[in-house]
C-alpha cells in the first residue's frame, strides 16, 4: 500500500543535507569542527560556538566577557583560560571564587591529584583520616589551605578596595612564581577579575581569617561591571557553567544599551527546573540580556571536552 502523501498549504523549505563526515588518520581539530558545522547535536554546537567564538574575536571593538564557574582548574583547564586570556580572547572575566583559590594553589606549586570514584577503591571516610580532599575524581592534599594561609599573611594591601582590585594586586605579587595562573595573565594583560562571590571560597576564608577589617568592597565591582557593559557596543559572552559568574554578566547587560551581540553557553544543566545554570540563553531574550538578534548558542555538553576544542579552534584561526 503506498504511503499516504500528507498536504499542507506551505512547501517544506529546502535545507542543507547532513553530511556523513570521514575522519582520517592525522585529523586536526580544526577540519573536525569545520566538518561539525555540517551534522547535528553537540557536534553542530560545538562547531557554532567556535564560529561566533571567532566573530567576537574578529569584530571591532567587541568587549568579551567570560564567566567561569565549576571545577575548571581542579580537573586541568587552569591552562586553557590562561591561554584564553593571554591570546586576547578575554577582556573582563567573572569567577568563582574557588577556581581563584585552586589557581592560586597550582601557582604555589601544589598540583591537584589525578584521583578515582570506583566503588572499594575509594572511601572518603579514608581519604578524610589522610587530609585527602575530593573533587570527583580529582584529589586535593589539604595542606594547601595550610600554604596558602602562610601565603596569605605575606600580603601587605590597604585595608579598602574593591574585589577586582585586590585580585589585580594578588595577580601582581605573584610575579615571581615560577608557575602561570589565571591572577597573574590577568595581571599582564590588564584583564579586570570580578568574583562577586569572593567570599565563598577559600581563598576569601583565609584573607578574613588573616586580614582582620579588610574591607573588600563589592558594589564599587558592581558599579564598574555595569559601566563596561554600558559601554561595551558590542557585547560578547561566553559562559562555562552558570551560577553567579553568569547572572553577574547577565544582569549588567540588562542594563546595558545594545545587551549581548553574540553569546556562548556551556552546560550540563536542563532548564525544566527554572535554574539559572541551566536555563537557556534565548529566555535572556525575553528579559533584554541577549539581543533579540544576537547569534547565540546553548552547548550541551562537558566543558573540559567543549572549552579545549574552541581554544584549539580560536588559536588555530589567529595564527594561520
Amino acid at each position: 500500500m503506498p504511503a499516504k502523501k500528507r498536504e499542507g498549504k506551505h512547501a517544506t523549505p529546502k535545507m542543507p543535507p547532513v553530511d556523513q563526515i570521514s575522519v582520517q588518520p592525522g585529523e586536526t581539530i580544526m577540519s573536525l569542527v569545520e566538518k561539525w558545522a555540517n551534522t547535528g547535536f553537540t557536534a553542530k554546537r560545538i562547531a557554532r560556538a567556535c564560529e561566533i567564538y571567532w566573530k567576537m574575536v574578529t569584530t571591532p571593538n567587541c568587549k568579551k566577557f567570560f564567566a567561569l564557574a565549576g571545577a575548571m582548574v581542579p580537573v586541568g583547564m587552569q591552562q586553557v583560560v590562561i591561554d584564553l586570556i593571554r591570546e586576547g580572547f578575554i577582556d573582563v572575566l567573572v569567577s568563582t571564587g574557588a577556581n581563584l583559590t585552586h589557581d592560586l594553589a597550582e601557582c604555589l606549586g601544589f598540583r591537584h591529584q589525578q584521583g578515582h570514584t570506583a566503588t572499594g577503591q575509594v572511601k572518603d571516610a579514608d581519604l578524610y583520616d589522610t587530609r585527602i580532599n575530593r573533587i570527583y575524581d580529582v584529589f586535593m592534599p589539604n595542606e594547601v589551605y595550610e600554604s596558602m594561609e602562610d601565603f596569605v599573611k605575606t600580603l601587605e594591601f590597604p585595608k579598602d578596595m574593591p574585589v577586582r582590585e585586590f585580585l589585580k594586586y594578588l595577580g601582581k605579587t605573584l610575579a615571581n612564581q615560577p608557575r602561570d595562573c589565571i591572577l597573574k595573565a590577568a595581571a599582564d594583560k590588564n584583564v579586570p577579575i570580578f568574583c562577586p562571590a569572593f567570599t565563598d571560597s577559600g581563598l576569601g576564608m583565609q584573607v578574613m581569617f588573616n586580614k582582620r577589617g579588610i574591607n573588600l568592597n563589592h558594589f564599587d565591582d558592581l558599579q564598574e561591571m555595569v559601566n563596561i557593559a554600558w559601554d561595551a557596543n558590542p557585547a560578547g559572552i561566553c559562559i562555562v557553567g552558570g551560577g553567579v559568574p553568569k547572572n553577574y554578566i547577565m544582569q549588567a547587560m540588562q542594563f546595558s544599551p545594545t545587551s549581548a551581540k553574540y553569546a556562548i553557553q556551556i552546560t550540563m544543566d536542563r532548564p525544566e527546573p527554572g535554574g539559572l545554570s541551566g536555563a537557556e540563553l534565548r529566555e535572556a531574550i525575553s528579559w533584554g540580556k541577549v539581543n533579540k538578534d544576537a547569534e547565540f548558542v546553548d552547548v550541551i555538553c562537558d566543558a573540559t571536552v567543549a572549552l579545549p576544542i574552541i581554544l584549539a579552534y580560536l588559536k588555530t584561526q589567529k595564527h594561520k
